[in-house]
């Protein structure tokens, strides 16, 4: 039996028949009075939701009973929850619970009746109270009576649940002492829920505060919290309940610093609506607590919050900014339940794909998606490399020849200046003759920046210690380490390109001079042959990748202020790119040069180089210092461009070809923040939102309802051979 049929069977099956007479009718019965009968729905919308509900079931069904198709629990759950939302505080499989009131005959199957029954139920706007009342309304008689409420809760409640009176005071207000007991009807017993959190909270409070002091400690407010409304809190808030008692000069928590929070986390939508407003009025984006109460005072009738809560409020919306200026992310990384921290949701992705790396033969299509989804990563940036390629490749192109120019030998000097080159290029050898021996360069943009990024990216991960943080020397270490590994693949490449771009000025000046192809030049060197200048390429490459990489890194950090809660445009990131690229690419010209001086060929009358160190003296001895700087204009007119374009070739077809994975669409460049990206309301399914809602109510009772507990595992384990519980 897989994750989602299993979970909340035992307790969800002991309940069944919360359904099997319990109708709209009854409900109506039950309490004429306090509930106005529902509208009948015009011809055109009944024939619209039948139509859905039947399109809805015939994709999720997959069970057969009388030879009528019939959804399964775990049918069930996938056509409730789509697979595309946030479960991260909700459980997907959670879902299950609400299989009994779908199952009317308690069959363990729902027909396409059940089903439509079950959309009709959740198209009412009270949907949410009244699928936890069919679930309590074991009998189906309408009403909730107290031995069948507490036998259904003590099924579904938690082992270790903080214990809960229910022959209080406050429970007999809603149902009678216990000599006068009486049922409650559908209204009565939401209006119950309702206020049973705060309720819970309040026992919760005494349990802990057994000398009836008033205060308890930190970590007993951590637990109360965590087993009443863990469900409704972000896990940055989670993390740090305990502070809450810095907010008074006692180390313990009192009852109204509890019932603040509570009333905190009540109005976490008022509190939204009013961060917003305040942001959008202020200059900069940001609030400070006086802006805040004036804008609660603004959009309320009355004073909606006290000044403890205030406290509460602004205390832990400043435990990451303590400048007394808060944004509208600061309020959210606390109030948001869905928000987690970027780090998290990174080490997440990648367990992921280990698993599914792990368990391909099992299930195959989870593994397939995840290389498909990296193939299509690849591509995109293979192309959009390509495109970046190709725009700047004439300023390579002349680079290079400015830098194979050897000056100071008569007859030599073709070239003025890059402009002059340039001009001269187009005019001796058309437009053509700037794009020689562009194919070994587009060769090589996907596997240069593929290697490139993934030992830059490995290396980062191995210096970063537990709190995320690396230094100065591992991020140097972790780009030289990119820009080594590289080179084994793009120094081949290089070495032909080199050798095609000059060749045309040969062509030129030596008459009947052949023209060479990219397989000739590779045959002709050999497999020692394209290795040539390897060592002068590691010299430049090593400690471009340590200059780029830490800089650009550094940049986006220190200077555009990108983090868990900024996420930075094109316009930033092109600038951050273009400016690392700068000092990286100048400042490795002069082992640029010996590297071309190398790996060109040399003309007759030339001087031929041995190695690095005779290359090196020579240029010197005759041309002089400035002659190891030749094309480091060009270099920087060539790198920066090139990044520009290829991050902006990527964003492009990003939007045009998006991919679709798991019901979600990928486009457009981000770096992850700790939001967790959900499908817009607008376009969210109104059946699954009301049965999220519903699941909120359920967990206001019990933080694991409906979850099978340790002791019904054990159980159901005892009837594998061979298990011994102890």
């Amino acid at each position: 039996m897989d994750a989602v049929s299993a979970t909340a069977s035992a307790p969800v099956h002991a309940v069944s028949g919360a359904v099997a007479s319990a109708s709209q009718s009854e409900f109506a019965q039950a309490d004429s009075s306090s509930k106005p009968p529902p509208r009948a729905p015009s011809s055109q919308s009944t024939t619209t939701s039948t139509s859905r509900a039947r399109a809805t079931f015939r994709a999720h069904a997959s069970g057969l009973l009388d030879g009528e198709p019939h959804m399964t629990q775990d049918d069930f759950v996938k056509a409730i929850a789509p697979a595309n939302e946030n479960y991260h505080k909700i459980a997907r499989e959670s879902y299950a619970v609400l299989f009994s009131v779908a199952d009317r005959k308690h069959r363990g199957l729902v027909s396409f009746q059940d089903w439509e029954f079950f959309e009709n139920l959740l198209q009412k706007p009270d949907a949410e109270y009244e699928i936890a009342f069919r679930l309590f309304d074991t009998d189906g008689n309408g009403v909730v009576d107290y031995d069948e409420f507490i036998d259904y809760y003590n099924k579904n409640k938690s082992d270790d649940s903080i214990p809960f009176d229910w022959n209080c005071d406050w429970v007999t207000l809603y149902i009678g002492d216990k000599k006068k007991r009486h049922s409650m009807t559908y209204p009565q017993f939401a209006q119950m829920l309702r206020g049973l959190q705060g309720e819970r909270v309040r026992q919760a409070f005494h349990f802990y505060d057994r000398a009836n002091t008033g205060y308890i400690e930190p970590e007993q407010f951590q637990k109360i919290i965590e087993k009443t409304a863990k469900h409704k809190l972000s896990d940055r808030l989670l993390a740090s309940l305990q502070t809450l008692c810095n907010i008074s000069t006692s180390s313990k928590i009192s009852y109204a610093n509890v019932r603040a929070f509570q009333n905190v986390i009540r109005e976490t939508d008022m509190v939204d609506v009013i961060v917003k407003n305040a942001c959008a009025k202020s200059p900069d984006g940001t609030i400070t607590r006086l802006d805040f109460m004036n804008e609660a005072a603004r959009s309320t009738k009355f004073s909606l919050f006290t000044p403890m809560e205030i406290d509460v409020l602004f205390h832990f919306a400043s435990l990451d900014n303590n400048t007394g200026r808060l944004s509208r992310d600061d309020f959210r990384r606390v109030l948001d339940p869905t928000w987690q921290d970027p780090v998290t949701l990174y080490t997440l992705a990648q367990a992921e794909k280990v698993e599914a790396a792990k368990h391909a033969f099992q299930h195959p299509g989870h593994f397939l998606s995840e290389v498909f989804e990296s193939a299509y990563h690849f591509l995109l940036g293979s192309v959009a490399g390509a495109l970046g390629a190709t725009i700047v490749y004439p300023i390579d192109l002349v680079k290079t020849r400015m830098q194979n120019q050897r000056s100071k030998i008569p007859g030599q000097l073709l070239y003025k200046n890059s402009w002059d080159c340039f001009r001269k290029v187009i005019h001796r050898e058309g437009f053509a003759g700037l794009y020689s021996g562009l194919g070994p360069q587009l060769v090589g943009v996907a596997p240069e920046k593929a290697i490139k990024l993934t030992v830059n990216d490995f290396a980062r991960g191995k210096f970063t210690d537990d709190d995320g943080k690396i230094t100065i020397l591992g991020e140097i270490i972790s780009g030289g380490s990119a820009g080594a590994c590289q080179v084994v693949f793009t120094n081949p490449l290089e070495i032909v390109k080199i050798r095609l771009q000059i060749q045309g000025e040969v062509a030129k000046s030596i008459e009947g001079a052949p023209k060479r192809s990219a397989v000739w030049i590779v045959r002709n060197l050999g497999l020692l042959g394209l290795y040539r200048g390897a060592t002068a390429c590691l010299m430049r490459d090593v400690p471009f990748s340590a200059i780029y990489f830490p800089t650009y890194a550094h940049l986006k950090k220190d200077y555009f202020g990108e983090g868990p809660n900024k996420t930075l445009g094109i316009g930033q990131l092109l600038v951050a790119g273009a400016i690392a690229g700068m000092p990286a690419a100048y400042f490795t010209t002069p082992c640029d040069v010996i590297k071309t001086r190398l790996q060109a060929e040399a003309r007759v009358g030339q001087t031929h180089y041995r190695n690095i160190a005779h290359c090196a003296t020579t240029i010197w001895r005759e041309e002089g210092f400035k002659a190891f700087f030749k094309g480091g204009p060009a270099r920087i007119m060539r790198s920066s461009p090139q990044f520009g374009c290829t991050l902006a070739a990527y964003e492009l077809l990003q939007s045009l070809l998006p991919l679709h994975v798991g019901g979600k669409t990928e486009a457009g460049h981000s770096i992850p923040s700790g939001e967790v990206k959900e499908v817009p309301p607008e376009k969210r399914q109104v059946e699954y939102l009301r049965s999220r809602n519903a699941l909120k109510i359920l967990l206001d009772i019990d933080e694991n309802f409906g979850k099978p507990k340790v002791s019904q595992l054990k159980e159901s384990w005892k009837l594998v051979p061979g298990f011994n519980a102890k």
